[in-house]
């Protein structure tokens, strides 16, 4: 059960109570007698949760980064913001689009319900947009046929989970204009074949030892980590719908273990 959903029953639970007791049990209550514990804390919790409800639903939801293949963009431990209204308004729970605002846009950083187990959100950056054609050959990115800029920028070395020291080479891409960063490891193969999914939609793609080829179907995204070999995405797991989609993420605001990360917009 995903804490959206759990704020949601917590909702109509408190909600359900503070109406019945503003109908029909107060009348009944005698002067002087105080409200039940039950009704006082649901009258209290109620405005609360609907407050977080809506924020969290319409504006800007909080999320963590569990792992590392967002680095460097994003650090394991940092705690950001996301925007849920730029792609347009949805209705909670059932993530229905009601309100169009904008589409996802190449290079836009992305949390979307994750295709092989929606309950799990997932954050990866847009490469792919509908009716692309992607070519990921020798570690470099073709869209629609033109090879993206991709630069040197020195090394990048982190400390992995079970203290695993791991060496990379930082490089900038540059994606519609966009330009980030992404970690590529030289001793790291393009993509570990065994390791790709039967998913849906994998008749639009093809794949050797050589390179991965995909057609990316209308109303879907292909989603890429930025610590490129060290990251399980759209590769192996297939397309995002949009109906998956969930926002933009544009702020850190907390990493207790990197506290010059805070403040810091993504890009």
């Amino acid at each position: 059960m995903t804490f959206a959903l759990i704020l949601f029953l917590l909702l109509l639970l408190t909600g359900a109570i503070w109406l019945l007791d503003r109908f029909m049990l107060s009348g009944k209550r005698p002067a002087g007698v105080n409200e039940p514990w039950w009704v006082e804390y649901a009258k209290s919790f109620f405005p609360v949760i609907l407050v977080v409800f809506l924020l969290r639903s319409f504006v800007v939801e909080p999320f963590k980064i569990p792992s590392g293949s967002m680095i460097p963009t994003l650090h394991v431990g940092d705690f950001i913001l996301v925007n849920r209204y730029t792609y347009g308004l949805r209705l909670p729970i059932v993530n229905k689009k009601i309100f169009a605002v904008n589409d996802p846009a190449r290079g836009d950083v992305m949390v979307f319900h994750y295709p092989e187990d929606p309950s799990i959100d997932y954050i990866k950056r847009v490469v792919g947009m509908p009716g692309d054609e992607l070519v990921y050959r020798n570690k470099r990115l073709w869209i629609n046929g033109a090879e993206q800029v991709l630069q040197r920028d020195g090394d990048f070395n982190y400390v992995e989970s079970e203290l695993r020291f791991i060496h990379t080479e930082r490089y900038r891409e540059t994606l519609d204009g966009h330009s980030h960063e992404v970690l590529l490891n030289p001793d790291m193969p393009q993509i570990h074949l065994p390791n790709v999914a039967a998913f849906q939609g994998r008749e639009h793609c093809s794949y050797s030892a050589q390179e991965m080829r995909c057609v990316v179907p209308a109303g879907h995204y292909f989603m890429m980590g930025d610590n490129r070999d060290n990251s399980r995405d759209s590769r192996y797991w297939g397309f995002v719908p949009d109906e998956m989609v969930v926002g933009k993420a544009f702020f850190i605001w907390m990493n207790f273990g990197e506290l010059k990360r805070i403040g810091l917009s993504i890009e």
